[in-house]
């Protein structure tokens, strides 16, 4: 039946979800026969060669026949071996970082593999920072908080979320209004009630999560300004009328801290010092009472820091 020009046909089926065969094979692996376990190990202990080999070269590998890798496959879903390396190198191009052998066992007295990198990274990002972000840029950052009516800062998902939340917590403590957000229909209807006067700051690793720029750019439509921290060259970049940027090259290890979380932390510390300068003595006249009420909780000692 043809539908009129003009009428909704209503909303795209929904896709389904994407397989994941990597998935499949550990968790059907305790109902798995013996030989077809053996074939389970011999893939998963080296998914990219798996992807290559010719069904004989997995049996060979896994020590078994030509027709129990077949009998694998149907074992965990697929229709046969096609199907299975089809669905197999489409869960290694997301997940090959997911699938290194861990070294566990580290000698008394030397360093574990991770201590190197991970504050190596964590001081490489922050020396790019200083390389990469102009301090003018800062400035204007600040110049639009301190000014700013009300703040709205909205982050989504893993560390972005959590530098929202934490700018939040930076900035409400020099008597700033700052609402945080990381549920995308709320950050929606959050940026369409901002108005001239207004900041958005936000954060994206990645500069193209697209509720994220959607929301910058209601808040622009609505005459609110708008910050981003994310990354060069982005659509977000792009949209938002001040873009605090910087690239940082992420370290190959799933289980290492993602090394732009450093980097953005130390922007937005700086641009929360520059706006608490810029706001001088009412932003330590806030701090003040907040550290005054917060000796009934906790006698201070002179050790605190001043400005947590």
């Amino acid at each position: 039946m043809s539908v009129a020009p003009g009428i909704d046909e209503g909303p795209a089926p929904h896709a389904p979800a994407r397989p994941d065969i990597i998935g499949e094979i550990k968790d059907r692996y305790s109902g798995l026969r013996p030989a077809e376990q053996a074939v389970a190990d011999a893939v998963l202990a080296d998914v990219r060669e798996a992807v290559r080999a010719s069904n004989g070269d997995i049996a060979a590998r896994a020590g078994v026949s030509q027709p129990t890798v077949t009998r694998f496959c149907r074992s965990i879903g697929c229709e046969g071996v096609r199907d299975f390396k089809l669905q197999l190198a489409q869960s290694l191009a997301v997940g090959e970082a997911f699938l290194a052998q861990d070294e566990t066992e580290v000698a008394p007295g030397e360093l574990p593999p991770f201590w190197t990198s991970v504050l190596g990274e964590a001081r490489a990002a922050i020396r790019e920072v200083e390389r990469q972000v102009s301090p003018d840029d800062v400035l204007d950052a600040a110049r639009a908080l301190a000014a700013a009516a009300r703040i709205a800062t909205f982050g989504v998902g893993g560390s972005s979320a959590a530098l929202a939340l934490e700018a939040q917590v930076r900035l409400f403590r020099y008597g700033l209004a700052v609402d945080v957000c990381s549920e995308p229909y709320v950050a929606r209807m959050t940026a369409a009630t901002l108005k001239p006067g207004d900041q958005m700051l936000v954060i994206s690793a990645t500069g193209r999560t697209p509720e994220v720029i959607e929301a910058v750019e209601i808040a622009n439509r609505y005459g609110a300004g708008s910050i981003a921290i994310t990354r060069p060259g982005s659509p977000l970049a792009d949209v938002a009328q001040i873009a605090l940027t910087a690239e940082i090259g992420e370290y190959p290890d799933a289980l290492t801290p993602t090394a732009s979380r450093f980097a953005f932390l130390a922007i937005l510390d700086v641009v929360a010092a520059a706006t608490g300068y810029r706001l001088g003595p009412t932003a330590r006249e806030s701090l003040r009472r907040i550290k005054f009420n917060m000796l009934d909780t906790r006698p201070a000692d002179g050790l605190e820091p001043l400005g947590d």
